[in-house]
């Protein structure tokens, strides 16, 4: 006989197991699946890990600058093997985390692959093969998504790599070929850069990290090249081989030109593919686009009982994301079952932060400047450099600067954009500015403590209304 529960949720990743902790909390008997390690790609394979490689990538530079801050450290070296076995540690620490939440919450984990039977009921295969039937007045499928192949030079793990052989790579780059200039990209560009190999970036459209505003994108552009990164912006990736060194690629330039090269390695990072297949969504009826499954605004999908939240749904595909749909789906189905205490909410997606951990960080939340004119805004525009901020220059991270855009008739936040030192750490100000609606006089009115570099944050705002102080 199945077991049976309130809610199940298929998937264990940052939204899966929010959903399943914010569902027991309001008192539902939950059940969780996932087939590989609690936690899901982020914490064990993606946004976790990748940030304990940056760190260690940003401690192994500001070493070898040490001499910049009045220090001297000598023969200073990198050991890949135990960097990366850092970051393997700071991602089991936090998959056991999320072991002892589940267990806190008394919400039952069934270990293998799920595959929808109805939109109550699954079917969970376990490693040795053994299946089970499992049901519940509600599934929430949050399966995740995974690395976009080329479709004419598949990864390999050896010479072409995606994020996760890139997370553990079987040895250090010489010449790293970096497809991709988003977020993912990026990071490794960066990572790789500050560990001692040779980058080059090809991004297809005219600017790098092409959802950020402009100006950020062409300060980072810059500052990527003065580390010693080679950026081809408006470029094309005819073709891609593996040799018996390494790989090799045909590039057409902006101009027109080709650009053929070899390379030792290859991190491929030109998007997602969501984990929809083979889980039975399409014996059911679920509505899909472009392989994402279509859901309204509390994530409930076109079969009554389903539910689908982080990045098997719309964009963006971010991780904090897919947690805050977590929450929202487990109090739509609490308030379905009778619960009073959930109060469930609709998300903004204008008010989604995005952060990138490259060196220098990028963070940014709402409209770009060309989008918010795109809609019809009449916009004020501030811009404050970080070489105005006193605790940017004590740091040594002088190099930033911090935009915000806001609707001149109504004095809304649109959109803010930064780029420097801790910005990603920053951004939430904004976040929560934009979520409680707050106007250019509640930004203006707010004292910031002194010296940080969120007064950065402040001037921008002062800076789009006439009275920056510090430039």
């Amino acid at each position: 006989m199945a077991d049976t529960y309130d809610v199940i949720v298929l998937g264990s990743g940052p939204g899966g197991y929010v959903a399943a902790i914010r569902a027991a909390q309001l008192g539902l008997k939950t059940a969780i699946v996932e087939r590989e390690l609690l936690g899901g790609i982020c914490l064990n394979w993606g946004c976790i890990p990748t940030k304990a490689l940056l760190r260690s990538a940003e401690i192994y530079h500001y070493m070898q600058h040490a001499k910049d801050y009045g220090l001297a450290a000598e023969k200073i070296t990198a050991d890949l093997e135990a960097v990366v076995k850092r970051s393997r540690g700071v991602a089991s620490q936090l998959n056991k985390g999320v072991t002892g939440l589940m267990k806190k919450n008394k919400i039952t984990v069934h270990m293998g692959s799920g595959v929808l039977k109805s939109a109550n009921t699954l079917t969970v295969t376990d490693k040795d093969g053994k299946a089970s039937e499992i049901s519940a007045k509600h599934i929430i499928v949050a399966t995740g998504a995974r690395a976009r192949d080329l479709p004419f030079a598949p990864a390999d793990g050896k010479r072409i790599w995606t994020y996760r052989t890139a997370m553990t790579p079987p040895e250090m780059p010489t010449k790293l070929l970096v497809i991709g200039s988003g977020a993912i990209g990026i990071e490794f560009a960066s990572f790789y850069n500050d560990m001692g190999a040779e980058v080059t970036v090809v991004e297809m459209m005219d600017r790098i990290v092409p959802v950020e505003d402009a100006d950020v994108s062409v300060f980072l552009e810059k500052a990527l090249k003065k580390q010693g990164m080679n950026i081809l912006t408006g470029a094309k990736l005819d073709e891609l081989k593996v040799t018996a060194s390494g790989v090799s690629a045909k590039i057409t330039a902006k101009d027109g030109k080709p650009v053929p090269a070899d390379y030792s390695h290859c991190i491929v990072a030109i998007g997602i593919v969501p984990n929809t297949e083979s889980i039975g969504l399409e014996a059911i009826g679920v509505a899909m686009e472009r392989g994402h499954i279509k859901t309204d605004p509390m994530c409930a999908t076109n079969v009554p009982g389903l539910w689908a939240i982080g990045d098997v749904t719309a964009p963006p595909w971010l991780a904090h994301k897919a947690s805050h749909e977590g929450v929202i789906a487990a109090e739509a189905i609490a308030k379905a079952l009778g619960n009073k205490d959930a109060h469930p909410h609709a998300m903004d997606a204008r008010n989604i932060p995005g952060c990138t951990y490259c060196h220098p960080q990028i963070a940014s939340v709402g409209l770009t400047e060309a989008k918010a004119k795109e809609a019809g805004y009449e916009v004020k525009v501030g811009n404050f450099p970080f070489i105005g901020n006193g605790k940017a220059i004590a740091l040594g991270e002088a190099e930033g600067f911090i935009k915000t855009v806001f609707d001149a008739k109504t004095g809304e936040l649109l959109g803010a954009h930064m780029v420097g030192a801790e910005v990603t750490e920053m951004i939430q100000g904004y976040t929560i500015g934009k979520t409680a609606e707050l106007v250019e006089q509640d930004f203006m009115n707010t004292v910031f403590p002194h010296p940080t570099i969120s007064e950065a944050m402040h001037e921008s705002v002062l800076a789009a209304y006439g009275r920056v102080l510090h430039i």
